[in-house]
């Protein structure tokens, strides 16, 4: 299945979600389950990851079984990935730094690449081609954001990579485009809760 969104209305619908849940698993079974879970609890886009065995199967699942729900790969480092992923009806590629033939392969087919960076000239750069990752967020924390926001004004940053569910809120305040959220949103037992309290703290509703 293939996307038929441009790179700015797949930008404009993760904005919307605010959520970007980014699922790291160790098994293709274990993505598929808890995806289907997630977006039956409310959230509407999810971040599959290239690390994840069998992942081009679980993308190809869920843009069957859930074609409203926006579905990219992440961890995208190599252009034969990125290939895959678009054939297997991915939606958005995201990279944890810059990866130049990711970003020409997305580019030439209008799709949105989500390029990761840290310092200020790699932000500027990634933003410059539409969406930005704040990669590792934890790092700097919600203020290192607001800086980077000062002097990138109106610019769109996804920060992701060590937030805690209880900091998302925070993050949105600060200025972030959306949040990337992994393992603290899904490893703690009860998702169903967790992911009830995020919908609830958020400070404007998911549509």
């Amino acid at each position: 299945m293939i996307s038929t969104f441009t790179a700015e209305q797949t930008a404009g619908r993760i904005g919307a979600a605010q959520i970007l849940p980014v699922l790291r698993t160790a098994t293709a079974e274990e993505a598929h389950a808890l995806a289907l879970r997630l977006l039956s609890l409310g959230l509407t886009a999810l971040e599959l990851t290239a690390t994840t065995p069998g992942w081009k199967d679980v993308l190809t699942a869920l843009r069957s079984e859930a074609p409203q729900a926006l579905i990219g790969l992440g961890t995208v480092v190599t252009g034969s990935d990125a290939e895959q992923a678009f054939e297997g009806g991915a939606q958005f590629l995201v990279s944890p730094y810059p990866a130049p033939e990711v970003r020409t392969i997305a580019v030439s087919s209008d799709r949105l690449f989500i390029e990761g960076g840290f310092t200020p000239g790699e932000l500027a750069a990634g933003t410059a081609r539409g969406v930005a990752k704040l990669f590792p967020a934890h790092v700097g924390g919600p203020t290192y954001l607001k800086s980077m926001l000062a002097v990138l004004p109106g610019t769109r940053i996804i920060p992701t990579g060590g937030i805690p569910i209880s900091d998302v809120p925070l993050w949105l305040d600060a200025g972030a485009f959306a949040v990337g959220v992994g393992s603290d949103l899904y490893a703690g037992g009860d998702v169903d809760a967790t992911v009830g309290e995020l919908l609830a703290a958020l400070p404007r509703t998911i549509r």
